[in-house]
């Protein structure tokens, strides 16, 4: 049956809350789609149909969430509205799921013994993919019909999470504030770049929902610790209202299929936490990856702060610049084969599609004596040029030899196979096979998606490419020249699975391999010593640390990266001069791994002629 409170304890509830937010230091859970996939359940599913199916599941993650510290729970309803079940079938039971949503975390609510309360978790009414599709008027009547039912089951506060686009965040508002009458807590997501998907500042959000009838503002989803600390930075000196802050446990892994994990501890998300209540948030806790341990963490790290008073705004709000948070084979193949050393860098794809500035900088550093550029993928939700197509850019405006880095990522194998013979044609020769990483871009990430064919399979297409035959084994009018290779891991945490992998790859027709970023080289040994029969190239990539705070997220926040601890205290300690210790220690990083391997592929960030020409000194 449904919930009922007695009407007088309910408002009481609602009007303790509204006056708890940004009065006291409040903990809100973590992540529930994580913890119900961790019991098995796939993220393509409805996980809040769970409420009616395994109710059970989602009282025992409730009461685990308020175990450990949360003063507010969410309802387990997000994306619970028409629209979104539609594609599970369960477009009719709007009503019911919101209502046993509820339901469960209010008895859950009920048995902790202390003070907690309930809101109902409102995701946009439609997913990035499907935005274009809906009009403005099925959105807005979709939020409605879940917004009645959480309103009808009796929350205390609505929790408006993970709106990507302004636009949708105002129109749920306007929704929440026509139906009911508790606190609305408005949280918008930010990409990498410290925007909105919509592409709107944290100025801009600030701004705008400070005139919408919302009790506090926030973000949470998409980013971790660092980057959602950055957006609270942000957003508190343009806004008199509470802030929140729900990061994700950094960045997931793909581990098997389509099952994802996260591993950030912690200790690391509790200082992040104590870092964000520091810049003004009033409402910490946690999304995607979190688990009630890194509540318990949070718990323990604020108790005994206080609330800081938010900075008076600063004026109208203004479009900021985006934040910066960077045989075959002709040339290449002929130096790998004679067993010249090669020096190479890395160039991310220009956000915008952009190539002139990627040609000015290759052309520049082709002076100071890099060799070979490596096209590197980015996973952003920006518009941007594909490898392939910067890689032919450089090589035509800035004559440099390049390698393109082509991902099997949401594309389906005969795409790929045109991107490659489409490559061949203009002329690119060598390519690296990756599986890549879909863009990071709210609510369950990584689900949407197509994955006909991993690294492995990519390697495997390209090898029949080469040998004159199609992904169905049809002869084609022309072989393909490519020279391809592939990625590994020597900081993967399970390193002989990663071998197991990367001796796949060879077998698939890889022809050399370049390793993801190293900051020691004791595992990378222990891969060249696996790899020592196979007679294969290896180029190691070597990337210099630019300040402590990206050392930290690197071993917390980003899977398979190890910086050693002597690494973090030195940045840690280095203060002003951390870019020059970072340039410090990856030069004597390089120069100790180039007996080792027969190239270096430099991730050179932006900086000065001094700093790279002490890199590409000790390759000398």
């Amino acid at each position: 049956m449904p919930y009922r409170q007695a009407p007088d304890i309910a408002q009481q509830s609602r009007t303790e809350l509204a006056s708890a937010l940004g009065q006291r230091l409040l903990i809100c859970d973590g992540a529930m789609g994580t913890m119900l996939h961790a019991a098995g359940n796939s993220l393509d599913r409805a996980l809040s149909e769970l409420n009616l199916s395994n109710p059970a599941l989602v009282s025992t993650i409730h009461e685990s969430y308020l175990s450990a510290g949360a003063d507010i729970i969410l309802t387990n309803t997000f994306g619970a509205s028409r629209l979104r079940l539609a594609d599970q079938g369960f477009a009719e039971l709007v009503r019911e799921i919101n209502l046993a949503g509820v339901t469960l975390a209010a008895r859950a609510r009920d048995g902790a013994g202390r003070q907690a309360f309930v809101a109902g978790s409102v995701a946009p009414a439609v997913t990035a993919s499907q935005r274009r599709q809906v009009q403005r008027a099925d959105r807005i009547a979709a939020l409605r019909e879940q917004i009645e039912a959480l309103t009808e089951g009796g929350v205390d506060a609505l929790m408006l999470e993970t709106f990507g686009y302004l636009e949708e965040l105002v129109e749920a508002v306007g929704v929440a504030a026509e139906i009911s009458t508790v606190p609305i807590i408005a949280q918008a997501t930010f990409a990498s770049d410290g925007r909105t998907l919509g592409g709107e500042s944290p100025r801009e959000v600030a701004s705008v929902l400070s005139g919408h009838p919302v009790a506090m503002l926030g973000t949470n989803c998409t980013l971790g610790p660092q980057g959602v600390l950055s957006v609270v930075e942000a957003l508190v000196p343009h806004t008199t209202l509470p802030v929140s802050a729900q990061p994700n446990a950094g960045l997931p892994r793909r581990v098997s299929g389509r099952r994802f994990e996260y591993h950030v501890d912690g200790a690391y998300f509790a200082r992040y936490a104590r870092r964000a209540v520091e810049a003004g948030a009033t409402l910490v806790g946690g999304c995607c990856g979190t688990t009630p341990t890194q509540i318990q963490a949070v718990a323990d790290g604020i108790s005994g702060m206080r609330p800081v008073r938010a900075a008076t705004p600063a004026g109208p709000a203004r479009r900021e610049p985006p934040v910066t948070l960077s045989g075959h084979g002709g040339g290449l193949g002929e130096r790998l084969a004679a067993g010249s050393f090669v020096t190479a860098a890395m160039i991310a794809t220009p956000v915008g599609g952009a190539a002139d500035v990627a040609a000015d900088r290759a052309a520049a550093l082709s002076e100071l004596g890099v060799e070979v550029f490596f096209i590197a993928s980015r996973p952003s939700p920006r518009a941007q040029l594909s490898s392939i197509d910067l890689a032919f850019a450089l090589q035509q405006r800035a004559d440099v030899e390049t390698i393109a880095t082509v991902t099997t990522w949401d594309k389906t194998i005969m795409a790929l196979q045109a991107d490659l013979l489409g490559a061949n044609a203009l002329g690119i020769r060598n390519l690296v096979c990756e599986t890549g990483n879909p863009p990071l871009i709210g609510d369950y990430p990584n689900v949407d998606g197509i994955w006909e064919v991993d690294s492995v399979g990519l390697v495997q297409l390209v090898d029949g490419l080469n040998r004159g035959v199609d992904c169905n084994s049809l002869s084609l009018a022309a072989k393909t020249s490519f020279l391809a290779g592939a990625r590994f891991n020597p900081s993967a945490a399970d390193l002989d699975a990663e071998i197991s992998r990367t001796l796949a790859k060879i077998q698939a027709g890889a022809r050399f391999l370049i390793s993801r970023p190293v900051y020691e080289l004791r595992s990378l040994r222990r891969v060249l010593a696996a790899l020592a029969d196979q007679k294969i190239p290896i180029l190691v990539c070597v990337s210099p640390l630019r300040s402590f705070e990206e050392a930290d997220y690197l071993a917390h926040e980003v899977p398979d990266i190890a910086i050693p601890a002597d690494v973090l205290d030195a940045m840690q300690q280095a203060g002003l001069r951390a870019p020059a210790i970072g340039i410090e220690m990856a030069a004597r990083l390089a120069a100790e791994a180039r007996p080792l391997v027969h190239g270096t592929v430099l991730a050179i960030p932006e900086i000065d002629t001094a700093g790279l020409s002490r890199l590409l000194g000790a390759l000398a």
